[in-house]
């Protein structure tokens, strides 16, 4: 008899960007004339810059030669990526990153929940509250959480680092010790960064713990207050102690596109029940060219381009087109006398629903009486009930008229 794996079971309704689709679905085939603006889920808009464009058709034509045709890739990537890589996002930072500890793949999501593989089911994991849903996700997946508390509307076994407006949304460090510890920054879905003596304070505890960081940075490019860091390798020790995983997705807007890559020291170690310790580099080496075949040739040498001087320049000016999208819903959510967060170094603004409604109440509001699309806050976990998730991916006529919806609906 085939078994089930018993954790999915575990899992709370569909995927909450899956929820969200079937609700405007739905809202759309009853009312065709109604013309629908999505500020939720966070998907590029602008056009991928000619540079990259460029490239990747050069590449196309490749393919077609017999001379420069090519197979399967090197799983880790292409040298002259990972080489890019180390170099432009690294080394210029004056951090000390080898192509070897680059590990090229098809999105960062992927990787996030993809590194539980080598690591121990029993290890202790924390994240923020609230969260990007995909790390708790993979975790009860793979059965290292109890089971869902429908009064808490927490996971046992898990810790929850609460991020609220009591804490200005900075995760404090628990009482009781994690092995993994999830930290994504700058914050999706609270669009707040922590600066480096803030983020050097989790470093520190987990050397001192041997705990283990997942650095989400998805989101450096966005980036502007010099005392933010874009690495966390930036910190003294953190190659000791943490993963970094990075997207091409909403700096280069690869999102359609796919590609990304995680960084995974040559010195950092993990432990076996006995105590000793062994490298995570060979691991992940191991589990990347066991269950992957590598990213395609062609979407390398388009991530190649965005490295060059033409590429960086149209990306610069297509994060600030979406930062000034950011600017546009602060300002305008304010006027309209609402709370606000985030929207400063993230594509991301965090706002306080309205007293007496629920996050999903306050979503329905929304796409029922001015068809705008957000994402409601408790989605993201249970501090996130109470707020509400914007995103400045939208162009900026959309971004302006969605706004000006929003401004006109009474609270």
């Amino acid at each position: 008899m085939i078994k089930v794996n018993e954790n999915f079971l575990k899992l709370q309704d569909s995927y909450l960007f899956s929820t969200i689709a079937k609700k405007v679905a739905k809202f759309q085939e009853e009312n065709p004339d109604k013309k629908i603006i999505k500020l939720g889920i966070g998907d590029v808009t602008r056009p991928i810059p000619k540079p990259i464009l460029d490239a990747m058709h050069k590449a196309v034509d490749e393919m077609g030669v017999q001379e420069t045709f090519r197979g399967y890739g090197p799983e880790q990537g292409y040298d002259f990526l990972r080489e890019k890589i180390a170099e432009c996002d690294y080394k210029n930072r004056g951090i000390d990153i080898s192509k070897d500890e680059i590990f090229v793949s098809d999105g960062a999501k992927c990787d996030c929940g993809n590194i539980g593989d080598i690591l121990g089911l029993k290890n202790v994991v924390a994240i923020t509250d609230p969260v990007y849903p995909v790390y708790l996700d993979t975790n009860v997946m793979a059965g290292r959480t109890g089971d869902f508390n429908e009064e808490t509307g927490k996971f046992e076994k898990v810790i929850y680092l609460s991020s609220t407006s009591e804490n200005n949304f900075i995760p404090e460090l628990p009482n009781e010790v994690p092995d993994m510890i999830y930290l994504c920054l700058p914050n999706n879905p609270t669009g707040t960064a922590l600066t480096k003596e803030e983020l050097k304070v989790w470093v520190d505890y987990a050397r001192k713990n041997k705990s283990l960081i997942l650095f989400d940075s998805a989101y450096e490019a966005y980036i502007k207050d010099s005392n933010v860091p874009h690495s966390i390798f930036e910190i003294e020790g953190a190659k000791e102690c943490a993963i970094e995983f990075r997207s091409f997705s909403k700096t280069a807007g690869f999102t359609g596109i796919r590609c990304a890559y995680t960084v995974v020291p040559r010195e950092l170690k993990a432990y076996k029940e006995n105590g000793e310790s062994v490298l995570l580099n060979p691991l992940w080496m191991r589990r990347h060219g066991t269950k992957f075949n590598g990213v395609s040739y062609v979407v390398q040498r388009a991530a190649e381009a965005s490295y060059s001087e033409e590429g960086r320049k149209l990306i610069k000016e297509n994060i600030e087109y979406y930062m000034n999208n950011a600017k546009i819903i602060v300002e305008g959510l304010k006027e309209a006398g609402y709370t606000v967060y985030g929207g400063e170094n993230a594509p991301y603004i965090w706002l306080k629903v309205p007293d007496g409604i629920t996050s999903w109440e306050f979503f329905d509001k929304l796409l029922n009486e001015v068809n705008v699309v957000g994402t409601p806050g408790v989605g993201f976990g249970p501090c996130g009930e109470g707020y509400f998730r914007l995103t400045a991916f939208g162009t900026k006529e959309n971004t302006i008229e969605a706004i000006e919806r929003i401004k006109s609906m009474k609270i």
